[in-house]
């Protein structure tokens, strides 16, 4: 009696996941991201309500995005869209996780409640990782490829603004918000 023959595909080799000069672009692009954020929440930032969804992907062997940013409450998808496992965790002080392997097409929820810094690896892949700010209010961006940001509905005030890259945050720099106005402000990230 012959057995049927299971068919495996075969691993990508990372040279056929993409060109070299566009995986460098992309990394570039995607590590050059940084977060904006205000040092303290204005009066009546807390009102908001609704607790928000956001997707890390995990593509390429790479988490996309590289840095995202969100409010406590939300709840983050971490899709597998790699033809391999993957095993997503964390052992940040302010969430641990380790969600098990999945195989491509699956997706499991991470809730963060409380505000400060998640590393994200895999386990599989030790060149997998990534960051997750969580903040208490929101006002914060995640610059573009260009490091541009626009920081929404600021009420008027003082603040002290914060530029955050790769682990590394700025001294607070001083801004003030006119009623209708609008404030810039420019940090040079190393």
């Amino acid at each position: 009696m012959r057995r049927p023959v299971t068919v495996v595909e075969r691993r990508p080799l990372v040279a056929e996941l993409s060109t070299p000069e566009s995986a460098a672009a992309r990394d570039a692009a995607e590590r050059n991201r940084s977060v904006v954020y205000l040092e303290s929440a204005p009066r009546g930032a807390f009102e908001q309500s609704e607790p928000g969804r956001a997707v890390m992907d995990q593509r390429n062997e790479t988490f996309v995005p590289h840095v995202l940013a969100i409010t406590t409450g939300t709840t983050v998808d971490f899709p597998n869209s790699d033809r391999i496992y993957h095993n997503v965790f964390s052992l940040s002080k302010i969430k641990r996780f380790d969600l098990g392997r999945y195989p491509v097409g699956h997706s499991r929820p991470v809730r963060f409640d409380q505000p400060g810094i998640v590393r994200v690896f895999c386990d599989i892949h030790s060149h997998m990782n990534a960051f997750i700010l969580v903040f208490s209010h929101p006002f914060f961006a995640v610059t573009d490829s260009e490091g541009r940001y626009h920081i929404n509905n600021v009420p008027p005030g003082g603040y002290g603004v914060i530029a955050w890259n790769e682990g590394v945050s700025s001294e607070p720099r001083p801004v003030t918000v006119t009623d209708g106005g609008v404030a810039e402000l420019d940090f040079a990230v190393r």
